[in-house]
């Protein structure tokens, strides 16, 4: 039991068994500590350095002969300070690479990937991790999420389009699709700044594609694999968005007459 709780906390066998004999027998010397743990005498010596570093034992050098001696099992508690003021320290170093790193790096340009392909297993994961991009990028331009819903994606992921409009990202601008009768009749929650219109040559398109400011992505889910391609382009997006704007506008032109 004790073995194993003390592997957890990164101990070896070779420097369990050392310790334990110490807590066990008190003050031993190297020599007498290799012949109860059945380890030479220079490994004891190696294995003892490492424990005296991790504030577990202590060397008596009161006497004639070094003798090697447990702390109190409580000083284990030392282990986690030493660990604290590790990454305080690693911390304090990140912080001085990055600024390091950034004056090396200032007036370069990173790019966005153009394509991001997404297989079935990272899909869902995909949408959580990049809505709130998809969103910022959405408020940039003209603040709707345009495109076409497929009545597939709505059967594989209602639970993130719940999620997207009850908590999702803090800010968040309209939503007009087009689709077909069926995809929202399997969706039922209502939202106010969620609207769908139905157009009756919607069966053609056979993935959901939408519109989320300079991204344009397309999400198959009438077969499987699932799949998502994300294209990163400012023009294809505002030559796909005033597509969709102008089928949106004509639906809603003809619905009123």
């Amino acid at each position: 039991m004790i073995n194993d709780l003390l592997k957890q906390l990164g101990f070896g066998d070779k420097e369990i068994a050392v310790y334990l004999a110490l807590l066990q027998h008190g003050k031993l010397t190297p020599a007498s500590l290799g012949k109860i743990v059945g380890i030479n005498r220079t490994t004891v010596y190696s294995i003892a350095k490492d424990l005296t570093q991790k504030g577990i034992i202590a060397e008596d050098l009161g006497g004639p002969i070094l003798q090697l001696v447990a702390k109190p099992p409580q000083d284990l508690a030392l282990l986690v300070k030493q660990e604290e003021k590790q990454l305080e320290e690693k911390k304090a170093i990140i912080k001085n690479a990055v600024e390091g790193l950034q004056a090396i790096s200032k007036g370069t340009q990173y790019t966005i990937p153009k394509i991001v392909f997404v297989a079935a297993d990272e899909l869902e994961n995909h949408l959580y991790k990049q809505t709130p991009v998809w969103d910022a990028s959405i408020l940039k331009r003209d603040g709707v999420w345009w495109g076409f819903q497929d009545q597939t994606f709505v059967q594989h992921y209602e639970k993130w389009i719940d999620w997207y409009w009850e908590q999702g990202s803090k800010e968040k601008g309209s939503l007009k699709l087009i689709s077909n009768e069926s995809a929202e009749q399997i969706k039922k929650k209502k939202f106010e700044k969620r609207q769908i219109r139905f157009w009756e040559q919607s069966h053609d398109f056979t993935a959901t594609t939408w519109i989320c400011g300079d991204y344009v992505i397309m999400i198959v889910t009438n077969q499987k694999p699932h799949y998502l391609v994300e294209i990163y382009d400012a023009a294809l997006a505002h030559n796909q968005r005033q597509i969709f704007k102008g089928i949106w506008e004509t639906i809603n032109k003809f619905s009123k007459q």
